[in-house]
């Protein structure tokens, strides 16, 4: 059998090393808790990156998910199956303005098939190609592949990957006077964006924001197009984020807790576009498979469920009050800011680009958090996390700030 630094090495010598995992192989969870080989065991305020919304190895998903297995596991779309089926018109009816779902198996993915629906919805105006511009916003993350890399207007993922693809334009979050400098030319399809911004640091559209882009959008014959895939599926107290701003958009984007740890993503579609691909027009040879469609269904019904959101609206509170009382104890963070579970508590200037030090002392102390970027902490737990995880999950960063604090006391 091998050891765990057998299989460390293993990881190093075989992985393409484009990660920098920690140290530690996970070997089992339940909940808001996993284990490692060694029989650690973790508080994971992390679930994945916003995957596990409904935790580790939720009776209900592996339930459907074993079923499924025991009957149908892949077809392709040359072919019908009965989940995706059963998944797409659930899509539609909880999205409240979609009419067509395209399902695909990640966010990147999505996020491809939206930007090709913007661009084709665009030639079927009439637009020339250099009438088709996206919009995005500086801090956003749309994914790797090349087209969502560079509609990611962030430059530290886009270095060496030159030629990018034509037809983005990048502009400052939050920014409306900005935007409407942007799309004055009205050669813009569409504007793409996150309501809260998770990679660039948890920062939520402000109060009003989305209504404007959606009216500059309809002033200049432009789509709204919203990626929800890390914001959307309940993590902020409504099963889509943009619900609490009032506004309806042309296109959403899902992943990440749609599957619940299993791979799975969907481009909804409203009216205006989704008539617009037609037979061949995209396609995906696993996308929308029986195996995560069956998941996908329970998932949704999961996190659309009242107790979810009323779980999300309490342990938001609990983990702001639990973080408050670790500033006022330890003087670390300039705000907390965010919505539901998705929170970033941003570190003052004087511990500026430390966050990855301090998640070194939270894994010591058997917590599993992410950063968002060098200055934010990043809180995005499962969605049905307890009252008991959320109180040992801030014991342990207590304990994790109180050592990252003594090691770097002046003698």
């Amino acid at each position: 059998m091998s050891t765990t630094p057998d299989l460390l090495a293993a990881g190093q010598q075989y992985y393409l090393p484009v990660y920098r995992p920690r140290e530690v192989i996970l070997e089992r969870g339940q909940g808001a808790r996993v284990w490692d080989r060694e029989g650690k065991d973790y508080i994971d305020l992390s679930a994945g990156i916003a995957v596990c919304g409904l935790g580790h190895n939720d009776p209900d998903l592996v339930a459907a998910l074993t079923e499924q297995a025991g009957k149908l596991w892949h077809t392709s779309n040359v072919f019908y199956s009965e989940p995706p089926l059963r998944v797409a018109g659930e899509l539609v009816t909880a999205s409240r303005f979609a009419t067509r779902v395209f399902l695909c198996n990640s966010g990147a993915e999505a996020n491809e098939a939206a930007i090709k629906l913007i661009r084709k919805w665009a030639t079927t105006q009439g637009r020339a190609p250099d009438q088709r511009v996206i919009v995005t916003f500086r801090g956003s993350f749309h994914g790797r592949t090349l087209a969502t890399v560079t509609a990611t207007a962030q430059p530290k993922y886009q270095e060496g990957y030159e030629p990018l693809p034509g037809g983005f334009r990048y502009v400052d979050f939050n920014d409306v006077a900005q935007l409407e400098a942007a799309m004055s030319a009205g050669d813009v399809a569409s504007v793409l964006v996150e309501p809260i911004q998770g990679e660039g640091g948890v920062m939520p559209a402000a109060e009003g924001f989305l209504r404007a882009v959606r009216e500059l959008c309809d002033r200049h014959g432009a789509l709204l197009a919203l990626d929800e895939i890390q914001c959307g599926m309940g993590r902020t107290g409504t099963l889509f984020a943009h619900w609490q701003e009032g506004v309806v958009p042309d296109i959403v984007t899902l992943a990440k807790a749609l599957g619940g740890g299993f791979p799975i993503g969907a481009m909804l579609a409203g009216p205006k576009v989704a008539e617009v691909m037609q037979f061949g027009a995209h396609g995906t040879t696993f996308g929308g498979n029986p195996l995560a469609a069956a998941v996908a269904r329970v998932a949704l019904r999961k996190l659309g469920s009242e107790q979810i959101a009323a779980n999300v609206a309490k342990q938001s509170q609990a983990l702001r009050d639990g973080l408050a009382s670790l500033d006022a104890e330890f003087g670390l963070f300039s705000e907390v800011r965010g919505r539901g579970l998705m929170l970033g508590a941003v570190l003052k200037p004087g511990y500026a680009g430390r966050a990855g030090e301090i998640l070194d002392h939270a894994a010591a102390q058997g917590l599993l958090m992410l950063q968002a970027g060098p200055d934010v902490l990043r809180f995005v737990p499962a969605l049905n996390i307890s009252d008991e995880e959320v109180a040992e999950g801030l014991l342990r960063l207590r304990n994790a700030i109180a050592n990252f604090n003594a090691k770097n006391e002046k003698p």
